[in-house]
């Protein structure tokens, strides 16, 4: 799970957590109904601005909520040191039930202060032409042997968006995050180049199919590890999951729609399966025709997971550049409910992992970077990332709620302790100044 950002939110998650504990019945309340997309709720909204002189901070380990309208752009802003590799993602939304066209997306970048463009990476809307969040991110990287973007100071991040007139001209909800890469171990000198070649042939994943239900955002993903997972979904909706996935290993996926038996109508993109890095870096897509019997479809073979990856021209090499969790979302056209109905169809993702993990390059805690036994555990139990994330808020909570209860009993046998070693000589009254308090009294306040 990102350990980093639940560890920087702990204390108020904490906080929160007891106040949430003391609320009377009713007031609090839950939304009716599945969401669209489950936006992260420790997501602080921010507005970005036309002009960089006036753009919002953007702060490392912390996510936003914004939108963009159709033909802005936004600008938000960075302030580096000249040593951290900075990646700031964008996860655009487009509302439920709208049109989208081939080429309608976002594009992401960061700029120093004279516009010089340290990278950029578009999402948009392809031959799977129907609403779902989308995700692309930026980077800064401090590269040894570059003058560009290596400098301190502030930077710009510059989010675009185009639509065509055809299109839903409603905002699109965005939800940003800014992450820092840790540094390199001492002395390490990882290769520069990537890797060429690799591995293609997907291993057959273990038998026997397992139900795990996903989630609706990055948020919320649900957990998995090698296997072959059973759910369903229904038109118009996206599925998340997130694979841990160490230094060294190679991720192979694969997404199957069941029968249906309603109908045998032809639809060429019925189903877009996508990849996403622990950043939240697009890697890879695929899309799945449907005509009402058994279809899969499977990413491309990808190199396992290497630092050197990023030296890589192509855009899928390269976003396989860290461990961690990587996210997979299954998003069903809403199309398919006009031949197919309403219901939900059976999903079966088959996920397999390979090759032993390798040593992280990094200096100290990898923080979302790095893939822990922990991490681990939580694939083999299927959690989602928010009940990873509640499960080490609440043991947070109890070991507060120990020792609050702890100082509580330890006051008050201080002050029966002090009350019995008091002299009995001393002649006031119960409950005069200075005196012991009367039978039955508080004791004194501390």
């Amino acid at each position: 799970m990102n350990r980093q950002r639940i560890r920087g939110r702990v204390t108020l998650a904490t906080i929160a957590a007891v106040c949430a504990m003391g609320a009377l019945p009713g007031q609090a309340h839950a939304e009716v109904g599945p969401a669209a997309y489950t936006f992260d709720p420790a997501a602080v909204s921010v507005e970005g601005t036309e002009t960089n002189a006036e753009a919002p901070e953007l702060k490392p380990g912390s996510v936003y909520r914004s939108s963009i309208g159709n033909g802005q752009k936004l600008y938000y802003r960075l302030e580096l040191d000249d040593t951290t590799d900075a990646y700031v993602s964008a996860v655009a939304v487009p509302k439920s039930g709208g049109k989208v066209a081939y080429g309608d997306g976002i594009t992401v970048s960061i700029r120093d202060l004279d516009d010089t463009q340290c990278s950029s990476e578009d999402a948009a809307f392809e031959s799977a032409e129907f609403p779902r969040p989308i995700a692309a991110y930026a980077y800064r990287n401090v590269e040894k042997d570059s003058t560009t973007c290596k400098a301190s100071g502030t930077y710009n991040v510059l989010i675009e968006r185009e639509s065509k007139e055809t299109s839903s001209s409603d905002a699109w909800d965005l939800e940003l995050r800014y992450e820092a890469e840790p540094s390199l171990k001492e002395g390490a000198a990882p290769p520069t180049e990537a890797p060429e070649e690799w591995p293609s042939a997907s291993p057959v994943p273990p038998t026997g199919p397992q139900k795990r239900s996903g989630g609706s955002g990055f948020h919320d993903a649900t957990s998995l590890e090698s296997g072959e997972w059973v759910d369903s979904i229904t038109p118009g909706r996206t599925r998340f999951y997130r694979v841990p996935v160490d230094w060294g290993q190679q991720l192979f996926a694969t997404a199957a729609l069941s029968n249906s038996g309603k109908s045998t109508e032809f639809l060429g993109n019925a189903l877009a399966l996508a990849l996403d890095n622990p950043a939240h870096g697009h890697v890879d897509d695929a899309t799945l025709s449907y005509s009402g019997g058994p279809n899969s479809v499977a990413l491309d073979p990808l190199p396992p997971v290497a630092y050197e990856n990023r030296y890589a021209s192509a855009a899928d090499v390269s976003a396989m550049r860290f461990a961690g969790w990587y996210y997979l979302s299954v998003t069903l056209s809403p199309e398919v409910a006009e031949h197919y109905g309403d219901d939900p169809i059976g999903l079966t993702l088959k996920v397999k992992v390979v090759n032993d993990s390798e040593p992280s390059p990094y200096q100290g805690d990898a923080g979302i970077f790095g893939v822990s036994d922990e991490d681990r555990d939580v694939a083999r139990s299927g959690q989602k990332e928010s009940e990873a994330g509640r499960s080490a808020m609440m043991t947070a909570v109890g070991f507060a709620g120990i020792g609050t209860g702890s100082l509580l009993v330890l006051g008050l046998g201080a002050w029966t302790l002090l009350a019995r070693r008091r002299p009995a000589s001393v002649a006031t009254p119960p409950g005069a100044p200075g005196g012991r308090p009367p039978l039955g009294g508080p004791p004194p306040a501390w």
